[in-house]
C-alpha cells in the first residue's frame, strides 16, 4: 500500500510540474509576443503549422491564418497584455488563454487607435516543443476601441 501511494504521489506532483510549466511557458510567450510587436513594429509569426482562424477586435467575419502569419505591420504599436490566465487542457499539448490587451497602435495604411482595449482568448497548440497560435478571439472592452484592420492584406 505505501508503495501504491508514493507512485500516486510522485504521479500528482509530476503532473502538477508539466501543468505548471505549460501554464507559465505560455505566459511567457504572450508576454515575448507582445514586446516582440512593440520593438519590430509586426507580429511575430506563432501559428500553428495548420494555420489559424482569428475573430478581429475591429468586428466582422472569421478570418482563416495562414501558417506563415500575418504580414501587417505597424507605424507604432504599445499593446500590452494584462491579467493573463491560462487553463491547460491537455498537459504538453493543448491550452487556452484569457487576457486583456490594452495600449495604442497605428497599423500601416489604417487610423491610429490610441485607446486599445481588448479581451482575448486563444487556443494554443504544442508544436516541435513551442506553444503555437490554433485560433484567437478579439473583442473589445466597453469604453475602449478594437483595431481599424478589417480584412488580411
Amino acid at each position: 500500500m505505501k508503495q501504491y501511494l508514493r507512485l500516486l504521489f510522485s504521479f500528482i506532483l509530476v503532473s502538477s510540474l508539466m501543468f505548471a510549466g505549460d501554464v507559465e511557458e505560455v505566459k511567457k510567450q504572450i508576454i515575448s509576443s507582445s514586446e516582440y510587436l512593440s520593438k519590430n513594429k509586426r507580429s511575430v509569426n506563432e501559428y500553428s503549422k495548420n494555420g489559424g482562424l482569428e475573430f478581429w477586435s475591429s468586428g466582422g467575419l472569421m478570418h482563416e491564418i495562414d501558417p506563415n502569419g500575418r504580414a501587417e505591420t505597424y507605424d507604432y504599436a504599445n499593446v500590452k497584455p494584462k491579467h493573463i490566465e491560462v487553463i491547460v487542457l491537455v498537459p504538453g499539448k493543448a491550452a487556452v488563454a484569457m487576457y486583456y490587451s490594452e495600449g495604442s497602435m497605428k497599423p500601416k495604411g489604417a487610423a491610429a487607435v490610441s485607446h486599445y482595449m481588448t479581451r482575448v482568448t486563444q487556443a494554443f497548440v504544442k508544436e516541435d516543443n513551442k506553444w503555437r497560435v490554433r485560433a484567437s478571439h478579439w473583442s473589445p472592452i466597453q469604453g475602449g476601441s478594437g483595431t481599424s484592420q478589417t480584412s488580411v492584406d
